[in-house]
């Protein structure tokens, strides 16, 4: 049992240095941190209302009327609550309905439903059905992802979610309270970007060569995201009103948020995650190379790392396309039901956002393929033939004597097979492959 738990402590722990461990706990306190930073709008809603979820009792549908797939009025329903300092009572709401199916709820008998409570004097003046009770689900579906990304990745595993935590709380308590504050949404959102790149790339790749040369190559590349962005807003008159609920901030009490520059800040921000996954994509091959043959030269690494982006960005490009035009798949449905001619549809102001959003977002992370290459070849290696192997041999030193060793062992007649095979595999770009090696018979012989 002891050894079986060593293995298992080994393996969960393999790769980590103790940059990384302390990396991590400074993460963990800016996530302390940011759970407990207020976010100035929290004192909008009444102090005296209470939320919790309860279970439908009883329901009136006399008011409901049904036309077609729409229902107008509402009904009543009896709801007894489940949980908070209400629990065990039954509370009345009359639950409207607007003739929106997206907006819309119609409770049953035995549906769990989030209530929220208004109280004057301890008593309830007013219960509304908010919606369906999700939060469980949630919950289970987040604490499964997290099982099997710890059990799978072990330290690294631990990372990603912390990465992913993180993110959460750097958006939802510094960016949309700043953007909310009328800062500039291109400033804003870059800087946080740069930020949440920076640490998801560090918390993930480690700290390191690997996580530097990601780092650059992804900055970069969504720098020039948000230049294209920028360049192309004027020409194609694109406005950020065509986001859903766009409308509804401004009239909430927001009108002076610039919505266009709000839209192209959430370009660049939705490119992020690709451009992070390319970059550290072509960092890690790159840094393979290096580990297996510590004397490559700088030439010979940056065509490798070429070819790496090359392979990932036709998928990449191609998740970018499929992302974006989900989200809008009922309204070309709609439009190729109604027979509008195809360029009717692409003139469109919807369409013609995603199609900025989709083009923008493309050639930054095509960017980052070539500019992350070229960095990894300059770190990765200091001179034309001096290999950067000290921080690889200083984290995992056996990783780097693995191959000399095995070169030294296995006899010659067992090499020939993998050699004709290496050959016939890359004879599509002698390029790549130096000098052939000379045929048997033209072997020199030793002289007497």
């Amino acid at each position: 049992m002891t050894e079986i738990l060593k293995r298992l402590g080994a393996f969960f722990v393999y790769g980590a240095s103790r940059k990384d461990v302390y990396f991590s706990l400074i993460i963990i306190a800016a996530c302390v941190f940011l759970w407990f930073l207020p976010t100035g709008f929290e004192n909008r809603m009444p102090l005296d209302s209470i939320k919790c979820y309860g279970v439908v009792v009883s329901t009136d549908n006399s008011m409901a009327m049904q036309h077609g797939l729409i229902r107008t009025g509402g009904q009543i329903v009896e709801v007894e609550l489940k949980d908070g300092p209400l629990k065990g009572e039954i509370v009345t709401s009359h639950n409207n309905f607007i003739g929106k199916l997206e907006l819309d709820t119609f409770f049953e008998v035995g549906d769990e439903a989030y209530m929220n409570i208004s109280l004057e004097a301890g008593r309830v003046v007013w219960a509304n059905a908010v919606d369906h009770y999700r939060l469980r689900a949630e919950f289970y579906l987040l604490g499964a992802f997290v099982l099997f990304l710890i059990l799978y990745a072990g330290f690294t595993g631990c990372q990603a979610v912390l990465s992913f935590a993180f993110t959460f709380l750097c958006m939802w308590k510094v960016l949309i309270p700043t953007l909310l504050r009328d800062y500039d949404p291109i400033v804003v959102t870059f800087a946080i970007t740069s930020v949440l790149t920076f640490v998801v790339i560090f918390l993930v790749a480690g700290f390191n060569r690997k996580g530097l040369v990601a780092f650059l190559g992804a900055v970069i590349g969504l720098a020039v995201t948000c230049v294209l962005g920028l360049a192309f807003a004027g020409p194609m008159h694109i406005n950020g009103a065509v986001r859903p609920f766009s409308e509804t901030l401004l009239f909430a009490g927001f009108g002076s948020v610039d919505l266009t520059r709000i839209f192209l800040a959430g370009v660049f921000l939705s490119a992020s995650g690709a451009a992070m996954d390319l970059a550290i994509d072509i960092s890690a091959a790159m840094r393979e190379v290096v580990v297996h043959h510590p004397t490559v030269t700088r030439l010979a690494l940056l065509k490798s790392g070429i070819m790496v982006g090359r392979a990932v960005i036709g998928s990449m490009t191609t998740t970018l396309v499929l992302a974006y035009s989900g989200s809008y798949l009922t309204m070309m449905m709609l439009f190729m039901g109604q027979g509008v001619p195809t360029f009717n549809i692409l003139n469109l102001v919807y369409v013609s956002t995603e199609i900025l959003h989709t083009l923008a977002g493309s050639f930054g992370l095509v960017l980052v393929a070539p500019l992350t290459a070229i960095i990894g070849c300059f770190l990765y290696v200091k001179g034309e033939k001096t290999a950067v192997i000290q921080e690889i041999s200083m984290t995992d030193p056996h990783r780097v004597r693995e191959e000399p060793e095995q070169e030294k062992t296995v006899p010659p007649a067992k090499q020939q097979p993998a050699d004709r095979q290496d050959n016939e595999t890359i004879s599509a770009d002698p390029h790549r492959v130096g000098e052939p090696p000379a045929p048997p018979d033209s072997a020199p012989k030793p002289k007497n």
